[in-house]
């Protein structure tokens, strides 16, 4: 990882801060080009939507596949504040998307929700998701920096509900 990753997870981190004040899941998504530029945002939108699938990665993905073509979306990357789940690495797969950042692993995310029964999890990494495809994917994280940043709105979010 390097600064450009950095920055670009604080975003999707402050993605997740407003898709919470959205009345949303603390999930938050952006895309950005092959130079760093930030193109799209995607929040989570479980709760106001009443869809299941509204996965900040998968809204963010449903996005950029109606915006971008498969070629140019290659070149891109997703950050993430945290782990796709199994999910929304299959939209990504989908969608193109070869590179993947994240803030917070699977680990301690779930260390945080639990058993909640608002966030019904299937435990797989997302390297493990896109380790299957038939081209190479490249998934990066945890951001060990940006640890206690990424927990934080996980910690006051499920711990409220």
């Amino acid at each position: 990882m390097n600064q450009t990753d950095t920055r670009l997870l604080r975003v999707a981190i402050e993605v997740a801060r407003r898709s919470v004040a959205n009345g949303n899941q603390p999930f938050g998504a952006v895309l950005a080009d092959a130079q760093g530029n930030l193109l799209l945002e995607g929040e989570n939108t479980v709760e106001t939507d009443r869809d299941c699938t509204g996965h900040a990665e998968t809204n963010l993905m449903r996005k950029a596949s109606r915006t971008y073509d498969r070629e140019f979306l290659a070149g891109c990357t997703l950050y993430t504040s945290a782990e796709p789940c199994a999910m929304c690495a299959g939209a990504i797969f989908w969608g193109n998307v070869k590179r993947v950042v994240y803030a917070l692993a699977i680990e301690p995310l779930y260390d945080i929700i639990q058993d909640h029964p608002n966030n019904p999890s299937l435990y797989m990494h997302a390297a493990e998701v896109l380790g299957r495809a038939t081209q190479p994917w490249e998934v990066a994280g945890p951001a060990p920096e940006l640890l206690e940043e990424a927990s934080e709105i996980h910690i006051d979010y499920w711990g409220n509900l």
